[in-house]
């Protein structure tokens, strides 16, 4: 496990912890990397990081609390707990947000989530409006469709049946009783001791990451932990401390999608699995449970280069003995290199002669990938060059196209933005990226005259 994950670091491709365990017992527990790289303080197994998705668990897990009071019930219509239900929500229950099978759509893949939306201060209140006049994806029970939107709405639920502030609510009942001494929420001005930074990659270096704002977080993401308090987590779902076996059961039945409430059930090397990722702000993270084994795999991370999944599910292949590949260097750093020392000119020989190889990574996406990281870094020159490359190489690439407009609107060149995106939707008309951001353009040009 150590040279799996030293091989990771040797490729940039994690920075964290990690945790294996069996019968709660750490077989394996090991740091890496730097928790600040400003001020090179180096990751501890004490680290706190930003658990982001992980958090639907823990609002799951106070929704089937609330039942086993008496304070809601999951067959409930949402709007019995919600200020201002529109009519479309009536029928949706507490289940189905628990499940994702609500139809609320994802308030973050709204356009500019990322660019202004997260990033945006605001009350509660306005954070539901931005999701909340939306026409359902399906009607509610017949899909399953991921939702942060749907747990912040469970997180302002546990707040009306409870009486308590969400926060407040996991700290009381599930924090403070399993010792989860260095768990709680984040609101960004907290001090956190021993906490780790996020980190954006461009390229093959790393920028501090922008955090979303508080107001954008509730049940979906927010809760800040270690892997040792994770541990605490996971040996607590085998018993009674926190609700009752029926409840637990309840929780770990898979639904629509095979999600349960706040977890992913499966299989994985033969073996049954309960999981759940998280990423966000430049933080990775993963639990995998094998529950008949008793064994979990706990990686929390602070670098998007790196996925935490693919961590633990190669460290689950060790632990039974399955096949698995060490880390390898991947092409995409390999063209940024070049690009930075010599150019675009060899850094596409390099790419040539890797797809003359047949590379698994020498795609069209890929490249992509590299010119939006020199657009990120303000190396507009050469990002155009790889686009009008990949554009070469790959003729049915539009979304090079995309690329090359967010290029010329990068460089204030509103024009060439709204020709490349037209070209774009002369290739595919259903291009919504080019739809939305043309919109964009020639709302900012009307705006400005």
């Amino acid at each position: 496990m150590d040279a799996y994950l030293k091989a990771a670091v040797a490729h940039d491709q994690f920075t964290g912890v990690a945790l294996v365990a069996r019968d709660g017992v750490p077989v394996f527990h090991a740091a890496y990397g730097m928790a600040s790289r400003e001020l090179a303080v180096p990751n501890t197994q004490q680290t706190v990081f930003h658990i982001a998705s992980i958090t639907k668990q823990f609002t799951a897990m106070a929704i089937l609390q609330l039942r086993e009071r008496g304070k809601l019930k999951v067959e409930d219509s949402i709007c019995t707990y919600l200020a201002d239900c529109p009519p479309a929500w009536r029928t949706i229950t507490i289940r189905n947000l628990l499940t994702h099978s609500s139809g609320v759509p994802n308030v973050s893949s709204l356009p500019d989530w990322d660019e202004a939306l997260s990033l945006k201060q605001g009350r509660r209140a306005e954070f539901v409006d931005l999701f909340r006049t939306l026409p359902l994806e399906f009607a509610p029970g017949e899909k399953y469709a991921y939702s942060n939107s749907g747990y912040f709405l469970l997180g302002l639920i546990v707040e009306r049946a409870s009486g308590m502030a969400f926060d407040r609510y996991l700290t009381a009942q599930i924090f403070a009783p399993l010792g989860m001494n260095q768990s709680g929420y984040d609101d960004n001005r907290a001090v956190i001791p021993g906490a780790a930074t996020g980190y954006y990659s461009r390229g093959t270096t790393f920028i501090t990451a922008t955090y979303i704002d508080p107001s954008t977080r509730l049940g979906d993401t927010g809760i800040v932990s270690t892997t040792g308090d994770l541990l605490k987590w996971d040996q607590a779902l085998y018993g009674d401390k926190l609700v009752s076996r029926r409840s637990l059961d309840e929780m770990f039945t898979p639904y629509r999608g095979g999600y349960g409430y706040g977890w992913e059930v499966g299989s994985r090397f033969g073996r049954r699995t309960m999981a759940h990722s998280g990423s966000d702000g430049g933080f990775s993270s993963y639990i995998l449970r094998f529950p008949d084994e008793r064994t979990t795999v706990i990686i929390l991370g602070n670098g998007d280069r790196m996925s935490a999944a693919k961590a633990a599910i190669n460290l689950a292949a060790i632990q039974f003995g399955a096949p698995y590949k060490l880390p390898a260097p991947q092409l995409r750093d390999a063209l940024w290199d070049v690009v930075m020392r010599n150019g675009v000119v060899p850094a596409m020989a390099r790419f040539d002669r890797a797809r003359e190889q047949a590379a698994t990574d020498a795609t069209g996406d890929m490249l992509l990938e590299v010119g939006y990281d020199l657009i990120d870094a303000r190396r507009l020159e050469e990002a155009d060059a790889i686009f009008r490359a990949a554009l070469q190489r790959f003729p049915d690439l539009t979304y090079a196209l995309d690329g090359l407009a967010d290029s010329a609107a990068a460089r204030g060149d509103r024009a060439a933005a709204i020709g490349f995106f037209e070209q774009s939707l002369k290739r595919d008309p259903a291009n919504d990226y080019a739809i939305k951001g043309l919109a964009k353009l020639r709302g900012a040009g009307k705006a400005a005259s």
